[in-house]
């Protein structure tokens, strides 16, 4: 006899129990549906990478968190996929024929080996849109405009998509004389700002060896970077010698002139030039969106990323994308009771109950019409008593029980049972499907 495991899971992931799945292919459904109305079409990559093709492209603090998985004795080295750019980069690399620009959508989990929490886990799915090929602004003003609709169509009101560009933030590390090498250090300082204060930030810098000079002219750049939905014209003015930082500003005002044009409103975007996004492969435009109620972090963000595709081929192709992490939106949505009244506990409309053994046959006929008719249809395999098929059902949450009797046999009818409703009726069979169909309709109103 083999020996009893304690069934358990490791830290960080989770099992998905159906009601569960139903809340999260509610998610996932209005998203790809959002997707594909802006052209993206989907695409599926491996779960498992080269270790090379990952290395390298995170930063050093993501960079420990990568999943090595590599079989004892395997010649290759082998990781999990730890998002879903990097693979979309190494296809891009891989197919250079593909027509450009290439609009892609990819729904998958991920994997990452960091200290679970509220709204962090080992295992994750990404719902990512990217484009590449373009250098165009108008396909990150795209990118924030799926942002406000995605949330908009799940019920979403507090939320603000944050922007700013890496440009102007190497602008503003060359304005206050910080070296290349700690540019690094710099933007995981800045992206602190909101949370430890300006105070925290210098504390930061000084713990990534940043010179007390150079915390001076970058604290004191960083009083005047608040500018809603405008460009300060005191940021521009001290950051004028700078070439990169004025690319910068010049891009960030493309986009939002396009996401007035797009009517996005204003109160769903604010420039925000201590955004800095952890990823180091952000070469333009970063986005971000928290939802301000309840407190979660972000929900969704992505950046340019022009010289990605570059670590694979000798041709680079201009790219740009953004990720939702459907994990901490489905954790909001629960925890603000956001989720429709139509989506329920199961997807199952119908159960069709056994009346009797003699009447296994004429159950079965019925539940393969109800599907026929475009009804999700399940069928009680017990030879129970008819009460404990409805109390089935109710347990269930499935609404609608189909009861075919000997006598509503004899007379070619069937009864049917509105169990939310606490209502029945008999109908002649041929119309139970459009009889199901009209009380739905009527008790949704």
């Amino acid at each position: 006899m083999a020996t009893r495991v304690t069934p358990k899971l490791p830290r960080g992931m989770r099992d998905f129990l159906p009601q569960q799945m139903i809340l999260r292919q509610y998610v996932i459904d209005v998203i790809r549906d959002v997707f594909e109305s802006f052209g993206y079409e989907p695409l599926s990559t491996p779960s498992v990478e080269l270790h090379e093709t990952l290395s390298g492209k995170y930063g050093p603090d993501a960079e420990r968190m990568i999943y090595n998985v590599s079989r004892r004795g395997g010649k290759e080295k082998l990781a999990l996929r730890f998002d879903l750019s990097v693979p979309l980069s190494r296809v891009a690399a891989t197919y250079p024929d593909l027509q450009k620009p290439f609009k892609r959508y990819q729904i998958s989990p991920v994997w990452r080996g960091e200290r679970p929490g509220k709204g962090r886990y080992r295992e994750f799915y990404q719902c990512d849109v990217d484009t590449v090929g373009s250098a165009s602004m108008l396909a990150d003003a795209e990118l924030v405009d799926i942002m406000h609709e995605v949330l908009s169509r799940l019920g979403f009101q507090e939320f603000v998509v944050r922007i700013n560009n890496r440009k102007i933030l190497t602008g503003i590390g060359q304005f206050a004389g910080v070296p290349q090498e700690l540019l690094g250090g710099l933007y995981r300082s800045i992206d602190k700002l909101d949370k430890i204060g300006l105070d925290g930030v210098k504390e930061e810098l000084r713990a990534n060896q940043i010179p007390e000079d150079v915390i001076a002219r970058l604290v004191e750049l960083l009083q005047v970077t608040r500018g809603g939905n405008a460009i300060p014209e005191e940021l521009r003015q001290r950051l004028g010698d700078y070439p990169v930082a004025l690319e910068g500003i010049e891009e960030l005002e493309e986009i939002v002139a396009y996401l007035e044009a797009l009517d996005v409103p204003r109160e769903r975007y604010e420039v925000d030039f201590a955004m800095v996004r952890g990823l180091d492969y952000y070469t333009g435009p970063i986005y971000e969106t928290v939802v301000e109620e309840p407190r979660i972090g972000s929900i969704c963000g992505g950046g340019r990323y022009d010289d990605l595709i570059g670590t694979f081929t000798d041709r680079s192709y201009p790219a740009t994308g953004t990720s939702f992490g459907i994990e901490r939106i489905i954790d909001v949505m629960e925890e603000l009771h956001m989720f429709p009244p139509e989506v329920g506990t199961t997807n199952t409309q119908v159960l069709v109950t056994i009346f009797d053994e003699a009447h296994t046959g004429t159950s079965l006929r019925m539940s393969s019409r109800l599907r026929r008719g475009g009804l999700n249809v399940e069928l009680y395999f017990e030879n129970d008593p008819l009460g404990d098929q409805i109390r089935y059902a109710l347990k269930k949450g499935i609404p609608y029980v189909v009861i075919v009797g000997p006598d509503e046999l004899a007379s070619g009818q069937v009864t049917i049972r509105n169990l939310p409703l606490k209502e029945q009726r008999t109908v002649v069979e041929s119309e139970l499907i459009a009889n199901i169909n009209d009380w739905e309709v009527s008790s949704d109103k």
